[in-house]
């Protein structure tokens, strides 16, 4: 499900893995942006939203088909944002342990979190811990194209 208020994207999807790649190929598919942002978005942020997601169905959601994941973009003011949130508990990101340190190399939790820091220019999450915002700064600015619908 999706719809489109005041330049907002908003979609609703299902806790399944498989929906992942087809709800970002959607969300790359609305934003339009300069040839010099091409790079950026479709490997930074398309990598980002993919592991925001993951984490969303995977842990917050605990992989329950029962429950949704919400993605929100505002593209303007020279930025994209995403902002991806899950009807888990939440969590506190600072207790993921730094997978770059030796002790941790082996360990398979952080890798996402440590790509959305690397790869965005932004990454926060709610007081809760069950919703991330992305922000990837745009050089030029960018629009969405079309309208969305369900």
């Amino acid at each position: 499900m999706s719809k489109r208020m005041d330049g907002d994207l908003v979609l609703e999807i299902p806790t399944d893995i498989k929906s992942i790649t087809a709800a970002v190929d959607y969300v790359m598919s609305r934003c339009v942006s300069c040839e010099v942002q091409a790079r950026r978005l479709n490997l930074n942020f398309r990598v980002g939203l993919t592991e925001a997601l993951t984490n969303a169905m995977m842990y917050g959601n605990g992989a329950d088909p029962s429950k949704n994941v919400v993605i929100e973009l505002v593209m303007g003011e020279g930025q994209l944002q995403a902002t991806v949130r899950d009807q888990g508990v939440g969590f506190d990101p600072t207790s993921v342990p730094d997978p770059t340190l030796p002790e941790n190399i082996s360990r398979p939790c952080g890798r996402g979190l440590f790509l959305m820091r690397e790869l965005l220019d932004e990454v926060w999450y709610n007081d809760q811990g069950n919703e991330v915002t992305l922000v990837l700064r745009l050089e030029s600015g960018g629009a969405f194209e079309g309208s969305a619908s369900a």
